[in-house]
């Protein structure tokens, strides 16, 4: 797949856009006045893959708050900003890495420079965001519900806002919980300008709902090039958000850090529990960092053949199972060694 090549933006120490890698981001659930709960999330979101962070600034002492929870982690954060230009400030002067904003609703132009002129001073990247749900009356009005192309309108307005205040360090996101709405929207916002753009499904839902909604917007769009950072919106725990984003970057073969676990569906030939072997390897993967394909399949019959394009695999029989690599057999062991096996396989891999 060809990527679209966009303005390149910084954020921290990364580069966003201009086809640098795609970008994974999620976002605190925690009262961003509470610094330690902050911090504890940030660094097991870092650990999962998680590569800038978004939080809540709501008011001067979660803008302050912000400023001691950037300094105490290793990975870019942005403030999330509501309505008042006056914590968009404070909480760039606080250290923000990127604020994301959306210019119709923080106070008219006036506002917006003030908003842009403490950016500019720092240089860092001002997202301008724009929600179905918040869409402006008068342009439903103008296309008579809410449309790809009135959401795109609504954008494509809120960037000239910044640009009229002097200012390119634009990145662009159109949110909606409507896929094909969405997709659209960012199709037509590709085409009409250059700026980066974040790409998501909003309020996508519940940790189910949510991944099917986030995998098949997502999917269609990276697959067609266009989006150089993504986050998997959940209802749920946020590391959940970043395993997603992982997984659709790799089903698509965009990002391939990690071990890829691949299990078969079962079926009347499995005479092992699978379900419960192949999550308790998905689990145990996580902490290793190898680039490798792993397999868990549930019959000893078919299982060196359907495990032939992973690197290693392990096959369930009748009380018993194989160590498969490339797809041969490698080994025959008694099925409650199977998973041990597999470990130390991982444990001594080169």
């Amino acid at each position: 797949m060809n990527r679209v090549i966009t303005k390149e933006v910084k954020v921290g120490n990364l580069i966003l856009g201009g086809g640098n890698p795609i970008l994974i981001q999620s976002m605190t659930n925690h009262n961003t006045e509470d610094i330690e709960s902050n911090v504890s999330q940030i660094e097991a979101l870092t650990k999962a893959g998680c590569d800038i962070i978004r939080l809540t600034v709501p008011n001067e002492a979660a803008a302050k708050a912000f400023g001691e929870i950037r300094k105490r982690v290793n990975i870019p954060c942005v403030a999330d900003i509501h309505f008042d230009y006056k914590m968009a400030i404070a909480a760039i002067e606080n250290g923000a890495d990127k604020i994301r904003i959306n210019p119709g609703n923080i106070g008219g132009q006036d506002k917006v420079r003030e908003v842009v002129k403490a950016a500019k001073e720092r240089n860092i990247p001002i997202r301008v965001g724009v929600n179905s749900g918040s869409l402006e009356k008068d342009i439903v009005a103008k296309y008579g519900k809410v449309t790809a192309q009135g959401l795109v309108e609504s954008a494509l307005d809120k960037v000239r806002m910044v640009e009229e205040a002097d200012y390119d360090n634009i990145v662009i996101s159109i949110k909606s919980s409507n896929v094909p709405m969405c997709v659209e929207s960012y199709e037509l916002v590709s085409k009409a300008s250059n700026y980066p753009l974040h790409v998501g499904i909003t309020e996508a839902g519940t940790l189910y709902a949510g991944n099917i909604k986030s995998s098949v917007g997502l999917g269609i769009l990276l697959y067609e090039g266009i989006g150089d950072t993504i986050r998997v919106s959940l209802t749920g725990d946020p590391l959940e958000e970043i395993k997603s984003a992982k997984m659709i970057l790799r089903s698509l073969g965009i990002r391939n850090e990690g071990i890829e676990v691949i299990s078969c569906p079962t079926c009347g030939r499995t005479k092992i529990d699978l379900i419960g072997l192949a999550n308790q390897v998905e689990d145990m993967v996580k902490d290793y960092d190898l680039n490798i394909k792993v397999a868990v399949m549930g019959c000893a019959v078919n299982g060196p053949g359907e495990a032939k394009e992973a690197d290693i695999g392990i096959a369930g029989g009748i009380d018993e199972g194989l160590l498969i690599k490339k797809g041969q057999i490698v080994k025959k062991l008694p099925e409650n060694q199977l998973l041990a096996a597999l470990k130390y396989e991982l444990d001594n891999w080169k």
